[in-house]
């Protein structure tokens, strides 16, 4: 068992599996007690009991925010506080381009994914503020930060989080709460199951490794410690340095093209 958390009680929503998953189990292991919040029953209480008295299972609806209060409310009667919170619960949607796209899924998208996180922030802070400050995680995402086809309200949705975390950060800091952004790509959870992932790495994901949930864990652990004091507002990349830009084996095909005529 680690130490790193110590004494620190958790929120993740989301939760029971993939990413959020990875965050419960290593915020357990480096000494947290957490709350698992998620809608998924069988799953939470599967991982509730693996864990033992670490953990707890709290079904929360993240886009109802009675229900995001009351976890909040949970957390402080089963473990004594509140430290940390990782609004982690987010939603895919249809890979349809633009054009195709009849936009059904926006309300349901923005709901978890933009308004999930608001109140998680707004119910989490407000206990914050009155007992000394915290750290609130968001998880966001690649989709984000770099443009592209495709998914226009996943990417909106997660662009709007980013921008909001950094808003909340400068809001809340005069309570002593910090408030960060995790952005992971290409891991390999249920949310992106739908395609094999290593041809996108490949090109796009100048580290060739494979990311895991454990990765975005890793990041999130430092942002929920006290060796991240001095860091609020900031959105921390976990991809494989995907956003700083291609691999240069793309770069060195592109320049070995020759033109087939001499340009007059």
């Amino acid at each position: 068992m680690g130490e790193e958390l110590s004494g620190k009680v958790a929120i993740v929503t989301g939760g029971t599996g993939g990413i959020g998953r990875g965050i419960v189990e290593l915020f357990a292991e480096e000494g947290a007690d957490v709350v698992i919040a998620d809608i998924d029953e069988a799953r939470g209480q599967d991982l509730e009991a693996k864990l033992g008295a670490a953990a707890a299972f709290k079904r929360t609806d993240v886009g109802d925010a009675d229900d995001v209060q009351q976890a909040v409310d949970f957390a402080v009667e089963r473990f004594g506080g509140l430290h940390v919170m990782c609004n982690n619960a987010g939603i895919g949607g249809p890979r349809r381009r633009f054009l195709d796209d009849e936009l059904l899924d926006f309300d349901a998208q923005m709901r978890v994914n933009l308004f999930g996180v608001m109140v998680g922030c707004q119910r989490a802070g407000r206990h914050m503020a009155e007992h000394g400050g915290g750290s609130i995680i968001n998880t966001t995402s690649i989709g984000g930060i770099n443009a592209g086809a495709g998914l226009m309200t996943y990417r909106a949705s997660k662009a709007a989080v980013i921008h909001l975390t950094r808003c909340i950060a400068v809001d809340l800091a005069e309570h002593g709460i910090r408030v960060n952004c995790v952005a992971p790509a290409h891991i390999p959870t249920a949310i992106n199951a739908t395609y094999d992932q290593s041809r996108i790495i490949q090109k796009m994901q100048p580290l060739q490794r494979v990311g895991s949930p454990r990765d975005v864990a890793n990041a999130a652990v430092y942002l929920a410690s006290d060796r991240s004091a001095q860091v609020t507002g900031i959105v921390l990349p976990v991809d494989g340095g995907t956003t700083a830009g291609p691999p240069p084996t793309d770069v060195r095909e592109l320049l070995a093209t020759r033109p087939t005529e001499t340009p007059t």
